[in-house]
């Protein structure tokens, strides 16, 4: 299994258009990529990115493909558009918790 690791902050402001997209588009956007969430996290006090997400694939190749999709570049362009910090990266899973 190999997943994708996500952290953002929800732009000042955004917080309404973000709760919508995120309840409307966002695990459908993930799907459409190929991927499958497995988990979400929201900070609710502390330093750092405020929320962490995680999406799942069995292997580098669909993780490649799913990354390389018109679907994940239109959910980064509107995940610019509502939060700040975006970052990501690809790891090994290990079907628990990972940073």
């Amino acid at each position: 299994m190999i997943k994708l690791l996500m952290t953002w902050s929800i732009r000042e402001g955004k917080e309404s258009e973000y709760l919508e997209f995120l309840n409307r588009e966002f695990i459908k956007m993930i799907e459409a990529a190929g991927m499958q969430l497995s988990d979400a996290w929201y900070q609710v006090w502390g330093f750092g990115p405020k929320v962490m997400a995680g999406a799942v694939v069995p292997d580098l190749e669909q993780m490649e493909a799913a990354l390389a999709s018109p679907e994940w570049r239109q959910l980064t362009t509107r995940l610019d558009e509502l939060v700040t910090d975006f970052v990501y990266k690809v790891v090994k899973g290990s079907g628990s918790f990972q940073l």
